[in-house]
């Protein structure tokens, strides 16, 4: 991934770092006494994976147990969903159960989890069920106790708790922001220690899948010390970048890039609309009118509108702009990207010093025009985009939700290469599992779950997709200066692979083995070499 030696076939590592790259002849002299020679055979070294728009706290609480995973990837039936429900709600008694996965569009045969419903589910206790989305949660009577909501509870910035027209709550929280009133309870019952075995647990996981690096677009300054203490007992082992939940006050506890080379805070996360999955894209063309919509309450022709006006926007971006942070927008719809591009514009306006480039991020940008990718990269704005969608919801999107024609441009890639826009590629776990050598073969093939190509114009190459999950997706978390690619000086975070994925067919691509992960230069992953 370093233009200067696109591929090597030695490099050397002193103290964490790569100190040189090359021939095998250039590199043999450079061993010592206490040298540590690893032969790598037929299999293939790249830069370490990089997750550009992950939730690596919030993976590892859903599958730390507090959480019941329900997600289409582990619970792919609505009877085997329904199943693990009700056995939670005995097995949690007093203490309520919380869900995470619910996805009707994908488990076909899901009723309308409306308030009533969970009310007769779980009488007495508290029941919270999470959208796999991430961007609406369904809660009984007893959680809006608990959580001290009613019909009087003002919406919170940038989410919606929805009422029916007499004023009462009807057990829909739409957005983080007013999910988190509902998930209190899972907060304060974490701890340093079950906090720490779920972050070593997830560390696990994120090398296992190659990945060195991974951030999280959703952190609240409630879980630093949690971190903290994690990283004390050695229990982190990827690189993280922190972006805080954009909050009331506009502020944040901490200045920008606290941390180093391992945790950085460097960036404040937005939502401009929420979920295609949920009714919430603000886009210029309407849902279809279709049993999935009709089952989702979803009226025809409905069109969401974005969670803040212009000025709201602005006003929230230019507070966190102003004093230093990068801003990462969720937007999913082109009605949302063209907020977020009139305000970002205005706010940039006179603001940016010759040279600096913004680096401001759009999020998805599933349903983005070619002329607004256009109109982003000439403000220096860069995008993360969602290809796996197209695995798992292709049909969904086509058939379902907005028709094929929509289906053709979803999460369109190669339209913001196109611009010389520089791009990373991402899962958003725990919305899909982490998956980068999985994403990089969708991004490269448009195929989907079912065997069907949706827009094969927007495909990529395969060395395109590497670099959107190695140096494109370092430059986006402003740490291409010590990782992302094989160059001398940075870290030797390495995964190695059972192949070359440049000499292999895309379509085989998610099924190599990941042989090992590095980061610093220590194994992390894998059998020791």
């Amino acid at each position: 991934m370093d233009p200067a030696t696109p591929q090597v076939e030695a490099l050397a590592i002193s103290n964490g770092r790569i100190i040189a790259v090359g021939t095998s002849t250039e590199i043999t002299p450079l061993q010592g006494p206490k040298t540590h020679l690893i032969n790598t055979g037929t299999s293939c070294v790249i830069p370490g994976l990089i997750e550009a728009h992950g939730h690596f706290l919030g993976d590892a609480t859903v599958q730390a147990g507090a959480l019941v995973d329900i997600r289409p990837a582990i619970t792919p039936t609505a009877a085997e969903v329904l199943a693990k429900i009700r056995q939670a709600i005995i097995d949690n008694g007093l203490t309520g159960t919380y869900c995470n996965g619910w996805d009707a569009l994908i488990q076909k045969g899901l009723p309308e989890p409306t308030r009533p419903w969970l009310d007769d589910l779980a009488p007495h206790t508290p029941l919270v069920i999470l959208h796999n989305s991430g961007h609406s949660a369904y809660f009984n009577t007893t959680a809006m106790c608990q959580a001290g909501l009613s019909r009087d509870t003002p919406d919170p910035p940038g989410g919606r708790l929805l009422r029916h027209p007499n004023g009462d709550l009807t057990g829909v929280a739409l957005e983080p922001s007013a999910i988190a009133l509902l998930t209190a309870p899972l907060r304060t019952a974490i701890t340093p220690e079950s906090a720490t075995a779920a972050l070593a647990a997830q560390s696990a996981r994120v090398n296992a899948q190659g990945v060195t690096t991974m951030s999280e677009m959703a952190f609240t300054p409630t879980s630093r010390p949690l971190l903290a203490h994690a990283r004390k007992t050695g229990a982190i082992t990827t690189r993280l970048r922190l972006y805080e939940v954009s909050n009331p006050t506009l502020t944040s506890d901490v200045a920008p890039n606290t941390g180093d080379d391992l945790i950085r805070q460097i960036g404040v996360k937005i939502w401009a609309d929420g979920s295609p999955w949920t009714g919430n894209l603000a886009a210029t063309f309407p849902y279809l009118d279709t049993p999935a919509t009709q089952s989702l309450g979803i009226p025809p022709g409905h069109r969401d509108t974005p969670n803040y006006t212009h000025q709201e926007l602005l006003d929230l971006s230019r507070a966190y702009f102003t004093a230093g942070w990068q801003l990462a927008c969720h937007a999913n719809g082109d009605e949302a990207a063209e907020l977020v591009l009139s305000a970002w514009s205005a706010m940039l306006k006179n603001q940016l010093p010759p040279g600096r480039h913004p680096r401001l991020r759009m999020e998805h940008v599933s349903a983005m025009r070619p002329e607004q990718f256009t109109r982003a990269h000439a403000l220096g704005i860069t995008c993360s985009l969602f290809p796996d969608h197209i695995y798992y919801w292709g049909e969904v999107i086509a058939n379902d939700l907005f028709g094929p024609e929509i289906a053709a441009r979803w999460s369109p890639v190669a339209t913001a290469l196109q611009t010389g826009m520089r791009v990373s590629l991402h899962n958003d776990s725990p919305v899909t599992p982490l998956a980068p050598l999985h994403n990089i073969s969708v991004a490269a093939t448009r195929l989907s779950r079912a065997g069907n190509h949706y827009g094969p114009s927007e495909r990529l190459s395969v060395t395109q997709a590497l670099k959107a999950q190695t140096i494109d997706a370092a430059w986006q978390l402003q740490a291409e200066d010590i990782i992302g690619s094989l160059t001398p000086g940075k870290y030797a975070d390495l995964t190695i692979l059972s192949a070359n994925p440049l000499e292999t067919p895309p379509e085989e691509i998610a099924a190599l083995k990941i042989e090992a992960t590095f980061l610093s230069g220590h194994q992390v992953h894998g059998q020791p070499l």
